[in-house]
């Protein structure tokens, strides 16, 4: 074989495999052969999917710690509100307690308001002990219609009456900054 049939043959393997890789003549004739130009492409190919992976775990772990801080606010949440539905249904108790000792102390048995003053106190001090606060209102306050439970309104007795709270019905509450039961209110208008 001449000279001129290996360089002719030569560049038809060199066209050949720049046409089976996708790369110009060029770029096949710098690599001496046709082996290390696929491993440079196929090292490439494992960077990129390397990249690709490397992005796909740090998305993954932020979600991750985003789910983990989500469900540790939540199961705080839970803890701090866990006894709210006991607490609510003991709330009309307070009530009744409140009544009894204002009847109470009408009656000349000092012995027997003491005894229901006591009692009012220890549950009132426990569920005080399992986060309840009383919402602290008085006539006279301005009305809120975010914390306060408008029951009715009257003419007020004084222009500086008007939209503010004339009487407290039934006390309010609130757990935490939560609100439990909205203070039921008068207001006059």
């Amino acid at each position: 074989m001449s000279k001129k049939d290996k360089a002719s043959t030569t560049d038809e393997i060199i066209d050949g495999q720049a046409e089976t890789n996708n790369l110009s003549k060029e770029e096949v004739e710098i690599s001496e052969n046709g082996e290390e130009m696929d491993m440079i492409t196929d090292e490439e190919q494992l960077k990129s999917d390397l990249a690709n992976e490397k992005d796909r775990f740090l998305r993954l772990f932020a979600e991750f710690e985003n789910f983990k801080k989500r469900t540790s606010k939540e199961r705080m949440e839970l803890f701090k509100t866990a006894g709210q539905e006991v607490i609510v249904a003991l709330l009309p108790v307070m009530d009744d307690f409140d009544r009894a000792l204002q009847e109470i102390s009408k009656s000349e048995d000092k012995e027997m308001y003491k005894g229901v003053e006591l009692i009012s106190n220890k549950l009132k001090e426990t569920l005080k002990s399992k986060g309840l606060e009383e919402i602290k209102i008085k006539a006279g306050d301005t009305f809120d219609a975010e914390v306060h439970d408008a029951i009715t309104q009257i003419p007020a007795p004084s222009k500086k009456l008007k939209g503010k709270i004339i009487d407290v019905v039934e006390k309010g509450f609130k757990m935490g900054d939560r609100i439990i039961r909205h203070p039921k209110v008068v207001v006059g208008n």
